[in-house]
């Protein structure tokens, strides 16, 4: 599904169920030691899944560390992002020289709970969700909203090493297929600096399909957003089962 909003160079894997054995390398299995069964399987099959990508980038195993907010280690001269989410584990790697930042988030396509969207939309956000329609027939624009965040903080992070509120960006979004599209970030804050120039937005792609949301955000080194093909960059489907269809 990832790899339908992903440009060439970007490799990813994902997976629709967890692997059922333990995490291949000690030091990630330690900072999950204490977590329940369900969250160990989950991050060790998330990590599998960069992996595997990774190898597409020539970079041998080696294990996946996270950093002070819980983000992803990455080894030198490499970005990515991973995402998971009830039925869906997924990862994205790119070479550093070509891709500034990557960000992914995948969410079921259900509503937010109650009192959510206030906390993670600002007024022009939710007044353009009250007037709809919805970004495509029965996708949920409240939770498509916060995939959206999550994936442009994602790349956000990794170039400023700072928070970005769900209230800095505004996100609108445009329908390029029955339900796929795009979608733009204004950043109500200053941007990061790539490739010599201020950043003021950024824009990614947004898909719905078997009962899940996903989005991708890829900022390439000279601060431009690629165009996805419909068949992405190098990726393999490594779960072991297919979703269920619609």
């Amino acid at each position: 599904m990832i790899g339908s909003l992903l440009p060439p160079g970007v490799h990813h894997a994902e997976a629709f169920a967890d692997d059922e054995e333990p995490g291949r390398f000690p030091e990630e299995t330690a900072l999950v030691a204490r977590a329940v069964p369900a969250r160990r399987r989950e991050f060790a099959t998330v990590r599998r899944c960069a992996r595997t990508a990774l190898a597409e980038l020539g970079v041998p195993p080696a294990p996946l560390l996270k950093g002070r907010r819980g983000e992803p280690l990455w080894p030198h001269g490499v970005v990515g992002s991973m995402t998971h989410c009830a039925g869906y584990r997924g990862a994205v790697v790119a070479a550093a020289s070509g891709v500034a930042s990557l960000g992914i988030d995948a969410e079921p396509d259900e509503p937010l709970p109650d009192g959510v969207l206030k906390l993670i939309a600002v007024a022009e956000e939710r007044e353009r969700l009250a007037a709809g329609p919805s970004p495509a027939p029965g996708v949920h624009g409240d939770r498509l909203l916060f995939c959206a965040k999550e994936a442009v903080f994602k790349t956000w992070y990794p170039l400023m090493r700072q928070e970005l509120d769900f209230h800095e960006a505004s996100v609108r979004f445009h329908r390029t297929g029955e339900t796929c599209g795009t979608f733009h970030a204004a950043l109500l804050v200053p941007g990061p600096q790539v490739a010599g120039r201020r950043l003021d937005g950024l824009s990614g792609r947004w898909t719905a399909r078997n009962g899940l949301l996903l989005t991708a955000v890829t900022l390439l080194a000279d601060g431009t957003h690629p165009q996805a093909t419909s068949s992405g960059g190098g990726g393999t489907a490594a779960g072991s089962r297919a979703p269920a269809p619609l």
